[in-house]
């Protein structure tokens, strides 16, 4: 801001660079990416069963299916893709936390796999299995003593 600009003519400026959000189509693409990988696990789960595992077993290999395909898909640079194009709907399932894994690795591989991918990989996601376990331990003794 220079020193002549009020803020009045600043916000005005700020106003004219920055781009206008489109939040409906945003929040319409988000549905629909989002929906369409609940459809696509739900369809695994379907085959897993017809295949004849329990529904738990089913829900398991679903979970696994989806976390190595959102891994490949990093793996070949189309998950910030998709990313970019549905937003929270693909980083919000299963799928974008294990691209929030596998990214960091690919990233910093180049530095070797103790100091890069080992010490990298949780770069992102890292803070949400700590605060994750946290938070179920802290929920798992408060139900432990009021119940």
């Amino acid at each position: 801001m220079n020193i002549g600009t009020s803020k009045k003519e600043y916000d005005k400026m700020v106003k004219q660079a920055s781009p206008n959000s489109r939040i409906g189509a945003n929040c319409v693409r988000a549905f629909l990416v989002g929906g369409a990988i609940c459809v696509f696990g739900q369809g695994l789960s379907s085959i897993f069963m017809a295949m004849g595992a329990d529904k738990d077993m089913a829900g398991t290999l679903v979970a696994v299916a989806l976390i190595f395909l959102a891994i490949l898909v990093t793996g070949l640079g189309k998950y910030d893709d998709l990313v970019t194009f549905a937003g929270a709907g693909a980083s919000v399932p299963i799928t974008g936390f294990a691209n929030a894994v596998a990214a960091p690795a690919i990233e910093f591989k180049k530095e070797g796999y103790i100091m890069g991918v080992g010490a990298k990989m949780f770069l992102i996601a890292g803070p949400v299995i700590v605060y994750g376990t946290l938070a179920s331990m802290v929920v798992g003794l408060i139900y432990y003593f009021v119940r």
